[in-house]
């Protein structure tokens, strides 16, 4: 694996998987592997789990760790190819990326959309300069539309929790947010269920709310939630703002919240939330606090994922 913005740098999802469960088992197995190797971890917006994990997940391999906030602690970096840099912009990708690549062996970074232009943030600029100019290995820790490292995760715990000898069904569900969210989360999840192909798959959401084709083809799409519930054993619970009149809040329905009562239609559904979560908006604290709930185990199985990740592009690149 050269580097990690989605799920077609992954050619084999299944392999990915087993050495994550197998680093949970036991997280020190590889801890020479990273000796005397840095990853940089550059965030453009906050990050709680996705920081923390990858910082300890590279450490459970020997590698060093060095966590830096763009924003915050360093100059605002311009991205615009042949920019006249005149505004609040200090220094270009094309000036800083390629010092990163001499600091580091591996390159993570953190990205978010503006939800103000879709052209813009679908081009996924941002993290394709730092790809461009860096030269050594990049990891998404979520980009303007993809979170692969969240999506990775996803598949470890859904992994965990399969139901004996039978396909399951999961169904991705719309929740109300009290600002507009990007489509990152839900999209990536689209895109890693749909390659990792071993379910029967559902995205419902209110009318308006589709996702690009680009990630969803080959789900079952419907806007009626009661229908994509009936039956499932997985209902993974997220707020995306509008696509196709990017970034907009048409509804807040309280009644798209997932309560109890509405599990009662599934097959006893495991529920799955990337956290932070809105309690009583997205998930209602029945939900969150009861026995269905895998959001905790969720959240611990990040380490392993960016563990499983860091391993093979170390192995891959000596």
């Amino acid at each position: 694996m050269k580097q990690f913005i989605s799920v077609n740098d992954v050619d084999d999802i299944d392999a990915l998987v087993k050495q994550a469960r197998l680093y949970k088992a036991s997280p020190y197995t590889d801890n020479s592997l990273g000796t005397n190797k840095r990853i940089g971890c550059l965030f453009l917006n906050p990050s709680m789990r996705t920081r923390l994990s990858t910082q300890i997940a590279a450490q459970n391999l020997g590698m060093e760790a060095i966590i830096f906030n763009i924003g915050s602690e360093g100059w605002a970096l311009e991205f615009e190819e042949e920019a006249i840099m005149s505004g609040s912009t200090v220094e270009h990708v094309k000036d800083a990326a390629p010092i990163f690549g001499k600091y580091f062996d591996i390159l993570a970074i953190r990205t978010f959309p503006s939800l103000k232009n879709k052209e813009d943030d679908y081009s996924e600029l941002y993290i394709r300069q730092f790809i461009k100019y860096a030269g050594i290995p990049v990891v998404s820790l979520e980009s303007s539309t993809l979170h692969p490292l969240q999506s990775l995760t996803d598949i470890i715990t859904i992994e965990e929790n399969m139901p004996v000898g039978r396909k399951p069904k999961i169904v991705l569900s719309w929740a109300p947010h009290v600002k507009p969210l990007p489509q990152c989360v839900a999209n990536s999840f689209s895109q890693w269920v749909n390659a990792w192909g071993k379910a029967d798959f559902v995205i419902t959401h209110p009318e308006d709310y589709e996702l690009s084709g680009e990630f969803t083809a080959g789900a079952t799409i419907t806007h009626n939630q009661d229908e994509a519930l009936k039956d499932a054993d997985f209902v993974y619970v997220k707020n995306w703002s509008t696509y196709t009149d990017y970034g907009k809040i048409y509804e807040s329905d309280p009644k798209w919240m997932l309560t109890n009562k509405k599990l009662e239609q599934t097959n006893n559904a495991r529920v799955m939330h990337c956290l932070p979560v809105r309690r009583n908006v997205e998930l209602s604290d029945e939900v969150l606090d009861g026995p269905n709930s895998l959001v905790t185990q969720e959240a611990s199985n990040r380490v392993w994922a960016a563990q499983s990740v860091l391993s093979r592009i170390l192995k891959t690149n000596g």
